[in-house]
């Protein structure tokens, strides 16, 4: 864990801004956009069909940057998306994008990037790791609305937990979350269990399994049920798994 410093706060929170008020109403899907660790990137966002992963950088090299460049690439690659970098210029107090447009590069080329550029008609299937990204946030969202406080919470399969939070009693507790994909009931719990929590012991010693079903009415329609009518069917079949 890499707590971030008051100085990188603003200026992240300048690039986030910045970003949001690139498109029209800002940017609806956002992954990532809180200063929490841990940091792979400091920034990401769905648009269209493609997604992006932001590392901002301060140009001048003057404050602590939490992340490295080989968390960004990791994750980029992992979720078929974009790492761009976001180099940051503080002037006269506030932070600015040193490039114009989006303020984008990419973090392999130094090129320009104009994600809009980018936005195909392609449907494009989604990765382990975003549906990973999917529950995790599915299993966030379900505690803060419990108004537990979430502590820490990152999307890549291979690691556990998935999610630390405060519990009712204030002690630090952690989840492993995993997707069900249909036609699959319910998600696996993990072979090596004992293991992690031995690990997690230290911090917290209680500790979750959540399985959440994930499904595509889409792949249903087209893949499970054929005939007239029987689209009604399949979203019927969707809600009683997801249930």
């Amino acid at each position: 864990m890499h707590d971030p410093s008051p100085e990188f706060i603003d200026c992240w929170s300048a690039a986030g801004n910045y970003l949001d008020d690139q498109v029209q109403g800002g940017i609806q899907s956002w992954l990532k956009s809180t200063p929490t660790p841990p940091f792979l990137e400091h920034l990401s966002f769905r648009l269209g069909n493609q997604l992006f992963f932001v590392r901002v950088e301060d140009a001048e090299d003057r404050i602590d940057t939490p992340g490295s460049l080989g968390g960004l690439l990791s994750v980029a690659q992992r979720c078929n998306g974009h790492a761009c970098l976001m180099p940051m210029r503080r002037v006269r107090m506030k932070w600015r994008p040193v490039h114009a447009g989006w303020g984008l590069v990419d973090a392999s080329t130094g090129q320009a990037v104009d994600p809009v550029a980018l936005v195909t008609d392609e449907r494009v299937e989604m990765t382990s790791s975003e549906v990973q990204d999917l529950v995790v946030q599915t299993v966030r969202g379900g505690l803060e609305a419990e108004g537990l406080r979430v502590m820490s919470w990152q999307s890549n399969p291979e690691v556990d937990p998935s999610i630390w939070f405060v519990g009712n009693n204030g002690e630090p507790q952690w989840v492993i979350v995993r997707a069900a994909l249909f036609p699959l009931a319910r998600a696996a719990v993990p072979a090596n269990l004992a293991a992690i929590a031995a690990a997690c012991a230290r911090t917290g010693a209680v500790g979750h399994f959540a399985s959440v079903g994930a499904v595509c009415v889409d792949a249903l329609v087209n893949d499970y049920f054929e005939g007239e009518g029987e689209e009604a069917g399949a979203t019927d079949a969707a809600a009683a798994f997801l249930a």
